[in-house]
């Protein structure tokens, strides 16, 4: 497939990937005498203590997150810790990796670059980047399992639920610069994945990078789909401003469960009917997109006017991304067709075939598999997810109608 069809941004990282040590950890609870009552993942991370106490109440309750670091110096002093390996993140950069590893290449949009960037990138996909010289942000990725527990002082946990957490201040993936030539790529791409809108911290910046966006998508071909992949927002309002700007121009608006619950600001039983029904109806009213999409431990599922055409979309994401978590980054296509053949989970199928017999074809649910691994990867299973989904949906792909765009809500 040319990888010119297949177009995903808007920018990749440079990450510090850490090797888990509750030892490490420990000592700095002791360093710096941090209390039980202290841990908070919403203080300011000013310094390396405020990262501990954040990555201590991250851990504790089993979840994940991104968080904004006051200088990339806190990250090199903290990472410099422990055993640590460089490699690339960023949704588009990781989903790319993951597509390339069943033979699908693609065009990344990319803010910056450098020597890891250019060493690392997966062969064959070509790249247009806004940045006009190298420049290294590294963004710090802490994962940890289910059971590991930190003890000292007044502290003693065990996490219950494997999850990761990013650190981060990279100015280019701030500023989220649109290459000039993006508008020209698009205009015969079949897929527009959209990510990184997240980290933008100015208000008048954002709405410049909007603005443009969506003129950029406003020239892709009739026929042709935008993916919208949401994730933490740096600024939590900026979410609303994003969605009231281009919303109308996305077909397919994507999360994971942290995401889901933190609109809804309360936990969601995943595998109670009911709960996920309510859920699901509380976030359409937050966010009402064309056809949503949310994936969980448990299940994937769309809801909405495409979701009918998913369910092998989905299949590829929940099988793509499980495949990284048994096995890491460097997995194969056996890999791959051997997660593919494991057995389901049962919890997550009764779900996913309760809704759709409830929903009369307006939501599609594809259950999650059954994982058994003492060393499960959990980071940019995300990330890994929109590059299986993109690349089930490619299989399919049909040569762009004769055309421009026509944005979903202007539709007849």
């Amino acid at each position: 497939m040319d990888n010119k069809r297949l177009v995903l941004g808007l920018g990749g990282t440079v990450d510090y990937e850490i090797v888990w040590d509750s030892g490490v950890l420990e000592g700095l609870i002791r360093e710096y005498d941090i209390r039980a009552d202290e841990l908070t993942t919403s203080v300011p991370v000013t310094s390396e203590r405020a990262l501990v106490v954040t990555l201590l109440a991250f851990v504790r309750d089993g979840v994940g997150g991104e968080r904004f670091v006051a200088s990339s110096e806190i990250i090199e002093t903290f990472s410099a810790r422990f055993q640590r390996e460089i490699t690339l993140g960023g949704t588009c950069v990781r989903a790319a990796i993951a597509m390339r590893t069943l033979g699908v290449t693609c065009t990344l949009h990319l803010v910056s670059i450098d020597d890891h960037v250019r060493r690392l990138l997966p062969e064959g996909c070509a790249y247009i980047c806004s940045a006009e010289q190298d420049s290294t942000d590294p963004h710090l990725i802490v994962q940890f399992g289910a059971g590991v527990r930190v003890a000292a002082g007044d502290i003693d946990f065990t996490a219950p639920h494997p999850n990761r957490i990013i650190y981060a201040n990279d100015p280019p993936n701030r500023d989220l610069v649109i290459a000039e030539e993006l508008g020209d790529v698009l205009s015969t791409a079949d897929v527009f994945m959209v990510a990184g809108f997240n980290v933008i911290q100015d208000e008048v910046l954002l709405e410049e990078r909007l603005a443009r966006i969506a003129a950029d998508i406003d020239r892709m071909p009739a026929g042709s789909l935008v993916f919208y992949e949401d994730a933490g927002y740096h600024i939590p309002e900026f979410a609303t401003r994003v969605r009231d700007r281009i919303l109308d121009r996305i077909d397919v608006y994507s999360m994971n469960e942290d995401e889901m619950q933190a609109y809804l600001g309360r936990g969601v039983d995943l595998l109670d009917v009911d709960d996920v029904e309510r859920a699901l109806g509380e976030l359409h009213a937050v966010i009402p997109a064309r056809t949503l999409v949310v994936h969980t431990k448990y299940w994937s599922l769309a809801r909405g006017e495409r979701a009918g055409e998913l369910r092998a979309a989905l299949q590829g994401g929940i099988t793509m991304a499980s495949t990284r978590y048994c096995y890491g980054d460097g997995f194969t296509v056996e890999d791959y067709e051997a997660v593919g053949r494991l057995a389901v989970h049962e919890g997550g199928a009764i779900l996913g075939q309760t809704l759709e017999g409830r929903d009369g074809g307006s939501t599609i649910a594809v259950p999650a598999f059954v994982l058994d691994t003492s060393t499960p990867t959990t980071i940019g299973l995300g990330d890994t997810f929109v590059g299986g989904f993109i690349e089930a949906w490619a299989k399919a792909l049909r040569p762009p109608d004769s055309g421009k765009r026509v944005p979903p809500s202007k539709a007849a």
